[in-house]
């Protein structure tokens, strides 16, 4: 079976080791970045079936690293980004569909079981 790569771009660590938990215990190979800069060297690197890209991160935001990622993207396709992400404002949200955002997870409205099925159809298109 063919391994799907996720990587989670998430600055709280609690938040980040249980996405990581979550996805590794659902048969993902899942890779982590705790920052915006440590994000766009691994996005722009490649081969990830699935980037889930938090908003709000130290060093360089979400919407940055998408913005960076238009004038030189990755050296190997991804596939889908996800913004995961407390900030439910559409101002922000458009602008991350703009910048060629594949969809947008709020994190304070989902349980792990919501979570997983989202990964899940994401990683379905």
């Amino acid at each position: 079976m063919d391994k799907r790569k996720v990587l989670i771009v998430e600055d709280d660590q609690f938040l980040r080791e249980f996405y990581q938990e979550l996805l590794s215990g659902a048969g993902y190979i899942v890779d982590v970045a705790p920052d915006g800069e440590t994000a766009l060297a691994k996005i722009r690197q490649g081969g990830w079936n699935l980037v889930l890209l938090d908003i709000m991160l130290p060093k360089k935001d979400g919407l940055s690293i998408l913005k960076d990622l238009k004038t030189q993207g990755p050296a190997v396709p991804n596939g889908q980004i996800v913004m995961l992400t407390n900030l439910g404002n559409d101002t922000i949200i458009n602008q991350a569909f703009l910048l060629g955002a594949n969809g947008y997870l709020v994190k304070s409205s989902m349980n792990p079981d919501d979570v997983l099925n989202e990964i899940k159809n994401y990683l379905q298109k």
